[in-house]
């Protein structure tokens, strides 16, 4: 497992640092047939899908280590403003997208 930091915010406290360009994660995943079974089950009645959640769950998992590993690619120490977009492709495909700014730690100059 990468140890590149992943963090929403701008700054990371006590850090400076260089701008190395911006790094994604993309995954795209497809519902299965029990899935599908499941949620028209569970739309007649109402509530969470939970077989849809743990897929969001883990498309956001595998999207945030794919950036992990691009950014340690470009040499990256961390990635500042991660955030993460999703859409359908179709009725049976979802697509997760994790991207932020990597960046590289630098020494303050006195």
């Amino acid at each position: 497992m990468s140890k590149i930091l992943v963090t929403t915010t701008e700054q990371i406290p006590g850090q400076t640092y260089e701008v190395l360009g911006e790094v994604f994660g993309l995954t795209t995943q497809s519902k299965n047939l029990m899935r599908n079974i499941g949620a028209g089950l569970k739309g007649l009645v109402g509530g969470e899908i939970k077989d849809y959640t743990k897929m969001l769950d883990e498309s956001r998992n595998v999207a945030v280590d794919r950036l992990r590993t691009n950014a340690e690619a470009m040499g990256a120490d961390a990635v500042v403003m991660m955030r993460f977009d999703s859409s359908s492709i179709s009725d049976d495909m979802q697509s997760v997208a994790a991207y932020g700014t990597a960046v590289k730690y630098t020494t303050p100059t006195e």
